[in-house]
């Protein structure tokens, strides 16, 4: 369980530009949700994973897994536990380095990497293995460099990455949002997969109401800092694209936006 306790963020503390997004705020993730969350511009719902990761500090609560708090462990610390992807294809992997190389550090994320190689080729197989469960076809383009590879293929390895070692939460923030629509649908087919298939807890940030309406088990719509909607189970299967876009334009229209 991930549970965000009471947490307080201020930005530009002391400056005219002072602006305070949770005071007080709370939330818990029972372990082995899919939370999509959803919001207006400058809702909270990034500086949410930001804060979960430990990217960015709050000036009081807590953040605890399991009922142990994490809020004074650095980002990479918090790492050994959770894995993200971002919004970035480009982000959290090492275009220069080739596929095969980006799988073998992924693969021995948490472990000391010492004087010995950095790729361990007894695990060759086991990647294919990994890329061919992607049905892209990358499982020959192991001696490609990420950098060559298309958007929609690189986020796709950079999930399989994020997921390679075991993990209680999975942080997916608007992995689709710079990938074509075609694309975007595949990749949203594959998180889902993932999720299900490793028993993952996920907390996914989106902009696009549909996947957020039709993926997961608990939708969060936040505005200011604020859930104005929170629905899971029966309840969040039953909520209708609809029922967000009205109520959407309505925080939207009202914050400005």
């Amino acid at each position: 369980m991930l549970e965000v306790r009471d947490i307080t963020k201020v930005y530009n503390p002391g400056t005219v530009t002072e602006q305070r997004l949770f005071d007080h705020f709370s939330l818990t993730v029972e372990a082995g949700q899919f939370v999509s969350i959803v919001g207006s511009n400058g809702s909270g719902k990034t500086s949410l994973l930001n804060i979960i990761c430990g990217s960015i500090p709050i000036e009081g609560g807590d953040v605890l897994v399991g009922g142990k708090s994490i809020a004074h462990q650095k980002d990479y610390q918090r790492y050994a536990s959770m894995g993200r992807v971002y919004q970035n294809p480009a982000a959290g992997t090492a275009p220069n380095l080739t596929m095969l190389e980006n799988l073998s550090l992924a693969d021995n994320k948490g472990r000391s990497f010492g004087l010995s190689r950095g790729v361990n080729r007894r695990r060759v197989d086991f990647y294919r293995q990994q890329l061919q469960s992607l049905g892209l076809g990358l499982e020959d383009k192991l001696d490609v460099k990420m950098g060559a590879l298309s958007g929609g293929q690189r986020q796709a390895v950079a999930l399989l990455m994020a997921t390679m070692t075991p993990l209680q939460f999975l942080i997916l923030d608007e992995h689709t949002a710079a990938l074509d629509p075609k694309t975007a649908e595949i990749i949203m087919e594959l998180t889902d997969k993932v999720i299900r298939e490793k028993h993952l807890t996920a907390m996914m940030v989106t902009h696009n109401l549909r996947h957020a309406v039709e993926y997961g088990d608990r939708i969060l719509m936040m505005s200011r800092g604020h859930v104005v909607l929170d629905r899971a189970g029966e309840e969040k299967r039953s909520t209708s694209m609809d029922d967000i876009l009205a109520m959407f334009n309505q925080i939207s229209m009202e914050c400005g936006n």
